[in-house]
């Protein structure tokens, strides 16, 4: 089954729970030579298997970039850390466009139905349709390079994304038309909006707030939620931090200080260093505004920081099911060839020294989510936090 939905205008959320979730640190590639030189003797195996394989396997051989990438994903396997991971050039890029919140796109859905399979749907007054491109066109190449059965969804999105104000061409097959239609098409900026909220509908008291990312851009976006749900008369706010895979460290800390006005919003540990905490950073604007926060197992990483804070200060109660258990760093290294190397550098703490990573955070009101409810439209984790914040009194801090 290949009904894999993508947009171009919309961001990939969080590919998964254990990739989405590595965006903490960006840091610039060290220098060749700082990282530590290496005897290259240990590689003499190494070379010696390869130059075996080179003379009697029967089939086709990688080229050096698959065999490097090859042998990078071998030696982090090693390491036993599934955060510390290899990331290609094309995945590199989406990342980096998910996590500054905007990019250069065509404005079409693509649909994945089969192996090299990719239809599409223009938005309309969008690029694409202002081109001509129609519902159901099918691609067939991209700037020049076919599609082919082993092109992936990421390759299809890497290849028509692109710098704001420049071109891409795409051809096209159309049912009833002999031959592909060619379009060149101006690229057009994007928003990835990483928050949404509105005043529930049965409880126009109570404001609700969805953050599904946490990007350079979602700070600025629940500022604005947050004006916004104040202004129509909100006086209780649910802060549904479901399947958030998490994001940048920074944002984390500036999400919690917007409900939270002093003290500390995590600690750090590093190999070999003293550890680090990261202050709150005042806002006073929400900060005594009744709270309740979803969490299920899906929350990790950036999103169980600001729920790990927020559940130590007994500033809201904490509703849903256990988070997923990510409290690692990753220092992000953009590499010469645009992939890029994540690294497990630290682990972080909740601000009572609690440690997430492989535990994860324990709702003060477990609530289950079924299959069935989901099917029924119904939302039991909401309507209990409904419920506490009509009944609320503040938790004490946890211990």
């Amino acid at each position: 089954m290949f009904a894999a939905l993508a947009v171009l205008a919309i961001v990939l959320l969080a590919f998964a729970a254990g990739f989405g979730t590595n965006w903490l640190l960006v840091h610039p590639l060290l220098a060749p030579g700082t990282a530590g030189q290496q005897d290259p003797e240990p590689f003499g195996i190494f070379w010696e298997v390869w130059h075996i394989v080179e003379r009697d396997f029967y089939d086709d051989l990688p080229d050096g970039t698959q065999m490097t990438y090859g042998a990078i994903r071998g030696v982090l396997a090693t390491l036993d850390d599934p955060y510390t991971s290899f990331v290609e050039p094309q995945p590199r890029e989406l990342e980096r466009q998910d996590l500054q919140g905007r990019f250069g796109g065509i404005g079409a859905w693509i649909e994945q139905k089969g192996p090299g399979v990719f239809s599409l749907t223009p938005m309309p007054d969008r690029p694409a349709a202002q081109a001509g491109v129609q519902e159901g066109d099918v691609l067939v190449s991209i700037d020049g390079s076919p599609i082919t059965p082993e092109t992936t969804m990421a390759d299809v999105l890497a290849s028509v994304r692109g710098p704001i104000d420049t071109t891409v061409q795409i051809t096209v097959r159309r049912e009833g038309t002999d031959s592909p239609l060619a379009f060149e098409i101006v690229r057009q900026e994007f928003e990835i909006p990483s928050v949404s909220w509105r005043l529930l509908e049965d409880e126009p008291s109570i404001g609700y707030v969805k953050l599904n990312l946490f990007s350079e851009r979602t700070s600025g976006e629940l500022q604005e939620a947050l004006d916004d749900l104040l202004s129509q008369g909100a006086t209780q706010l649910v802060l549904d931090l479901r399947d958030n895979g998490g994001g940048l460290l920074q944002t984390a800390i500036d999400v919690t200080s917007q409900f939270i006005n002093d003290g500390v919003v995590l600690y750090e540990q590093k190999r070999g260093d003293e550890e680090k905490f990261y202050p709150v950073k005042p806002q006073d604007l929400i900060t005594d505004l009744p709270l309740a926060v979803l969490v299920n197992g899906g929350t990790a990483s950036a999103s169980e920081i600001v729920a790990g804070a927020i559940q130590d200060r007994g500033r809201g109660v904490i509703v849903g099911e256990k988070t997923f258990g990510k409290g690692s760093v990753q220092f992000i290294y953009d590499l010469s060839d645009g992939s890029s190397l994540h690294v497990t550098a630290a682990r972080w703490l909740t601000p009572n020294r609690h440690q997430i990573d492989g535990a994860g955070l324990a709702p003060d009101v477990q609530v289950t989510l079924t299959a069935e409810d989901r099917a029924q439209g119904r939302d039991p984790q909401l309507e209990q936090a409904v419920r506490q914040l009509q009944g609320q009194t503040y938790l004490s801090p946890t211990p």
